[in-house]
């Protein structure tokens, strides 16, 4: 998979003695192994099913098929419940899903605490006890950059809100760490490229969210104006306009090289290009793989302090259903992206 691909697909892992004969601790754990199946609710059919079927996939390359039982949510809320509803009966030791934002609240009212939730959504305003969000939030990611930031010495930040739904919530963080880092915050609504290259007394650095058109005429504008741009794995693009608007932009986002290592790995088995929601599928798998192998399997394990690695990075459950993540901080050059340091989400 070359490169260029690769990044696209990010934005779209055991004494004898004479009277008696010890035997292995590995010999007892392998007789003691959890064989309770995972539950995993997505949409298999409905708008979102090609999604659906990837992130199956991409759990299936993490996880024995012999402890997957998979359930469509057909990507509607009624569809989550009865789909949740119907894993329980086969006393599951986890569920993996939903994945809509819409669908989380109608599994954790279905499931009621009594089996763990890990939901691939990234609305972090639906975590609870028992019900933890996977999904990358925007919170997490703005954090990130900006702890990154303000150890390069960054002071004064002024956001681009561009309106969309991820660029609200990155506001919302970043008017959090002023108070955590020392960093005075000033949120500026995107209008046109003019605006933005009219900004009086421009700070140490300016955050762009979000994606698309406009965050790159905003990096362009921005050019050579002194400022350093910051940015999150939503804007990581490999055409060349993009890196040339975005060149020396800082970006939190999972590790492009360890994403790479399932990417092929996900393509060498069946086909296609895997995103970053099919990777959490993968990470959520990898999970429930490990804390099987440890016997484990439950909220007990989840809640181990030192986490997991996967490939959206390293996470860490927290008891109030919400996920502490780590990303790498890459830096826009000529030919892509490098990543050059790592910093902790909120």
């Amino acid at each position: 998979m070359d490169r260029r691909t690769l990044l696209k697909s990010l934005q779209s892992g055991l004494v004898a003695s004479a009277a008696s004969v010890v035997l292995p601790s590995s010999v007892f754990a392998a007789e003691k192994k959890d064989k309770r199946p995972i539950a995993l609710l997505l949409p298999l059919t409905g708008p979102r099913a090609r999604l659906g079927l990837s992130m199956r996939q991409a759990a299936l390359l993490a996880e024995n098929s012999a402890f997957v039982q998979s359930f469509d949510t057909g990507g509607t809320a009624a569809g989550a419940a009865t789909a949740a509803a119907a894993a329980l009966k086969i006393k599951p030791a986890m569920i993996l899903g939903p994945l809509g934002y819409e669908e989380v609240p109608a599994v954790a009212s279905t499931v009621a605490g009594r089996v763990p939730v890990i939901a691939f959504s990234n609305d972090s305003v639906l975590r609870a006890p028992g019900t933890w969000i996977f999904g990358i939030t925007a919170g997490q990611v703005t954090t990130a950059i900006l702890r990154y930031a303000r150890t390069r010495g960054v002071k004064t930040l002024a956001m681009i809100d561009d309106g969309s739904p991820w660029s609200a919530a990155a506001a919302l963080a970043a008017g959090k760490a002023e108070a955590e880092l020392g960093i005075a915050v000033r949120v500026i609504p995107f209008e046109n490229d003019q605006r933005i290259a009219g900004i009086q007394n421009l700070p140490d650095a300016v955050l762009l969210p979000g994606s698309g058109e406009k965050v790159l005429a905003a990096a362009g504008a921005l050019k050579d104006s002194g400022a350093q741009l910051l940015g999150t794995f939503q804007a990581l693009d490999n055409r060349p306009a993009a890196l040339e608007a975005l060149a020396g932009a800082w970006l939190a986002s999972p590790d492009p090289n360890a994403f790479g290592t399932f990417a092929s790995a996900f393509q060498a088995r069946n086909g296609g290009e895997p995103g970053t929601i099919a990777a959490l599928a993968y990470d959520a798998a990898g999970i429930a793989n490990t804390l099987r192998a440890d016997n484990r399997l439950g909220v007990e394990g989840l809640m181990d302090a030192k986490g997991f690695h996967g490939v959206t990075g390293p996470v860490r459950f927290r008891t109030d259903g919400s996920v502490a993540r780590d990303f790498a901080i890459v830096v826009a050059g000529p030919t892509g992206y490098t990543p050059v340091a790592a910093s902790s989400g909120s």
